[in-house]
């Protein structure tokens, strides 16, 4: 799994924020779980129904990234990408 993607999606807020990725704003919403095992993170851009879900095993095979309903290039892009509004 690509390093980078791993340590932006580690690092992101334990909490809910928003983002701008390609010039839309997101609700996004990030928790980590299973005693620090395991990153879930849930995001919904406001102007559509549009989302970015995934589950993210830190300790499975150096990470093992299990979107929901969407493909691996799409959570992976959305959490390079994205920059927090602050």
């Amino acid at each position: 799994m690509n390093s980078e993607f791993k340590n932006k999606l580690i690092n992101l807020p334990n909490q809910s924020f928003y983002v701008l990725y390609k010039e839309e704003k997101y609700l996004v919403t990030k928790n980590i779980i299973a005693k620090n095992n395991v990153v879930k993170l849930y995001a919904i851009r406001l102007s559509s129904k549009d989302i970015v879900s995934c589950n993210y095993y830190i300790n499975i095979k150096g990470g093992l990234l299990k979107p929901c309903e969407m493909t691996n290039e799409k959570v992976i892009d959305f959490i390079l990408f994205l920059k927090i509004i602050t």
